[in-house]
């Protein structure tokens, strides 16, 4: 197994760990560094550090692009597979996109369900789609949240999007472009 591949696998133990027992990650990955029982790559600390900096982000697209499932109803491997996933995809900027799913696919084949394979591809193949499309700005058009008295939302660090590689993370509106009508053809002058 690969050095990447052997980090991915313990950011994914200690992000279920962290999970499975309700302790904030960066506390249990600290321990984990400081007690020294299982290495933890340099790569394992960057991607738990990452999915903990970037989590609401990452939760919010996993699951605006789960087709019938929630995120609380998915395994908690697959989650946290999917987490490290969405986290490389838009974040490891020297992690190519094909290897980054092909890497989470494998986390979840070797630790998860029988169909979590083809759940983590799909739905890592869709945010990586959607990265990578061009956002359509429409005058008057916003992404952001408007705040109310139901849902006091004030976009900021939380829900701001990454300025490095995620520029196309906003899904792609469709508009429809009206085209002037061709100018009538000259009309031809009678002959005498």
């Amino acid at each position: 197994m690969a050095a990447r591949s052997k980090a991915r696998k313990r950011a994914l133990d200690v992000l279920f760990e962290a999970e499975l027992r309700g302790l904030p990650v960066l506390e249990l990955l600290a321990e984990r560094i400081s007690l020294g029982e299982r290495p933890t790559p340099e790569y394992a600390a960057e991607i738990v550090r990452g999915v903990a900096m970037h989590r609401a982000e990452i939760d919010k697209l996993i699951a605006g692009n789960a087709v019938d499932w929630t995120l609380e109803r998915m395994p908690a491997v697959d989650r946290n597979v999917l987490r490290i996933g969405v986290w490389e995809l838009l974040w490891a900027d020297d992690v190519p996109d094909g290897v980054a799913i092909s890497e989470a696919v494998e986390l979840a084949q070797d630790l998860s369900t029988d169909g979590s394979p083809a759940f983590v591809n799909g739905l890592l193949a869709k945010v990586a789609t959607i990265k990578d499309a061009p956002a359509v700005v429409e005058p008057g058009v916003t992404d952001e949240p408007a705040a109310s008295a139901e849902s006091p939302m004030v976009p900021g660090p939380a829900m701001s999007r990454p300025q490095t590689r995620t520029s196309g993370l906003v899904r792609p509106k469709i508009s429809t472009v009206l085209r002037p009508a061709e100018p009538p053809a000259p009309e031809a002058a009678p002959e005498d």
